[in-house]
């Protein structure tokens, strides 16, 4: 049942993990406004959106099939070693990303559209 899940999922965009992060880095520097506009103390906002941009460069980078993201991301969680709970939460992050992109059209095509936000630095709304 889960092979049939996954090979609808995987047809009905088409879209390649790497295909996908590269997305969602643009949604990232929206992320980072917000960060910078915050009057209390960002810094764990910082080391997250560190660890998930370095994850998101590396998956396209690698640019796994879409059947094997799953364990990229798992295999990147491993690789970090005794302190890999904040790459854990980004990967699971970027995972149900990654998995959202491939159910709601809506988020596809935001993600298209370069993750246009309110709160992304002047002139990146859109690209």
């Amino acid at each position: 049942m889960v092979a049939v899940v996954e090979a609808r999922v995987t047809d009905r965009t088409g879209a390649r993990p790497a295909e996908v992060c590269r997305e969602l880095l643009a949604a990232l520097e929206a992320s980072e406004g917000r960060r910078q506009r915050r009057k209390r103390d960002t810094t764990p906002d910082a080391i997250g959106l560190a660890i998930k941009l370095d994850l998101l460069q590396r998956a396209i980078a690698a640019d796994p099939e879409p059947d094997q993201f799953e364990a990229w991301l798992q295999e990147q969680c491993f690789a970090a070693g005794p302190g890999e709970g904040g790459v854990r939460a980004m990967a699971l992050s970027i995972f149900e990303e990654w998995r959202l992109a491939q159910e709601a059209d809506s988020f596809r095509d935001w993600l298209a559209r370069g993750a246009p936000s309110d709160d992304a630095p002047s002139g990146r709304a859109a690209r």
